[in-house]
């Protein structure tokens, strides 16, 4: 069966993006776009929300035609455009690139979507983790720690009473001092 795996960046305490939805911190360097890459090639779908779809929507499907684009960068653009997309929104309307838009979080239907053959299932954007963390549908946490405090803005993960049993399945250092913690889900028995 597929997994869902939550991919975020993340400040080391705990953001995702600081006031007005600024990035600017996040390090993405050549080392690191180039893992997350061989990461995301061969995963199965990408399962965002109607925001972050968005986002990636607005860059992603022309970056290679960019002469300022880096090799990892134009190696994505092809990634995301030649991917299947689930996206979970109830406004969006319309959306070209592969992508099916889904209404709501149904546990049977992520279900039925791990059980199909193919890649895994990468996971994005803090909302939807949420829903998912709280459904408890989510597999294995991929967090890329960056090294700055941001001090305000989004958190990854919101105030839960639930708590979420993890074990560490690996670490990696980047050269530009990110750090890549990954975790499986560990279920009761």
């Amino acid at each position: 069966m597929r997994k869902v795996i939550l991919f975020m960046s993340v400040s080391v305490d705990g953001f995702i993006e600081g006031p007005g939805r600024d990035i600017s911190w996040h390090l993405v360097d050549d080392e690191v776009h180039g893992h997350v890459n061989e990461r995301l090639r061969s995963m199965g779908a990408f399962l965002s929300g109607r925001v972050t779809h968005e986002l990636m929507a607005g860059f992603w499907p022309t970056a290679d035609a960019d002469p300022a684009s880096t090799a990892p960068m134009v190696e994505f653009a092809g990634i995301w455009r030649d991917m299947p997309k689930f996206v979970y929104s109830r406004t969006l309307q319309n959306s070209g690139w592969n992508t099916t838009i889904v209404r709501d979080v149904v546990v049977e239907e992520v279900l039925a979507l791990k059980a199909e053959p193919g890649g895994d299932l990468a996971l994005s954007g803090a909302g939807l983790a949420a829903t998912f963390r709280r459904l408890d549908l989510i597999d294995e946490y991929s967090l890329y720690v960056h090294p700055v405090l941001v001090g305000l803005g989004k958190p990854l993960f919101e105030p839960s009473a639930a708590r979420t049993g993890l074990r560490l399945a690996e670490t990696r250092p980047f050269g530009n001092g990110v750090v890549l913690l990954r975790y499986e889900r560990v279920r009761p028995s």
